[in-house]
């Protein structure tokens, strides 16, 4: 599995994405269609990579094949190539966001990272015909992991996760009734 080293882009958790070297050939030049929004080019970009994990898995697994503990050892092998501090217990910067000096605790992939990966490639798997029923990128194992990822991190980091809430449209209140009608 030498042949793609990945690098997380960092702009901000709701859009790093995963980028390989040597993948950066596009396919989607000479389309006469509208241009691919930056999830769009993420998304393929991220689908082409899981593709070659795949290919270069021993033995060499097919997608149809593929389950959700393929996916976790995925998630599992770009570890290695993370960039986000995460604390272990016996860290003295255990729960701190800002330590205060440098310590040999392991980098890792940021859990919003990973979270935003699965979901493009949740997305991608059905765009290329995969029935969602036997998406690997759903499967409970995953999510339960990426549960565990984020817990462990909030705590390590001292950052909590909190669930975004959602903006419910305002409810247009009933008119009142006109002054000075007596009904």
């Amino acid at each position: 599995m030498d042949s793609f080293i990945p690098e997380v882009e960092s702009s901000n958790s709701e859009t790093n994405s995963i980028n390989y070297a040597g993948n950066s050939s596009s396919s989607l030049a000479g389309n006469s269609s509208p241009i691919p929004s930056r999830y769009e080019k993420q998304k393929h970009r991220d689908w082409n990579t899981f593709g070659q994990y795949l290919k270069n898995h021993r033995p060499p697994l097919s997608l149809s094949r593929c389950s959700g503990a393929h996916v976790l050892e995925f998630l599992r092998y770009l570890d290695q190539f993370g960039k986000t501090k995460v604390h272990t217990p016996i860290c003295p910067f255990y729960g701190h966001p800002n330590p205060p000096a440098p310590c040999p605790c392991p980098l890792r992939q940021a859990w919003g990272s990973l979270d935003a990966l699965i979901g493009r490639l949740r997305a991608a798997f059905e765009e290329n015909g995969g029935k969602p029923e036997a998406n690997p990128f759903g499967a409970r194992a995953v999510r339960l992991y990426l549960r565990e990822v984020r817990d462990l991190q909030s705590k390590a980091r001292g950052v909590s996760y909190e669930k975004k809430k959602r903006k419910r449209p305002h409810q247009q209140l009933p008119a009142p009734p006109p002054p000075g009608d007596p009904c």
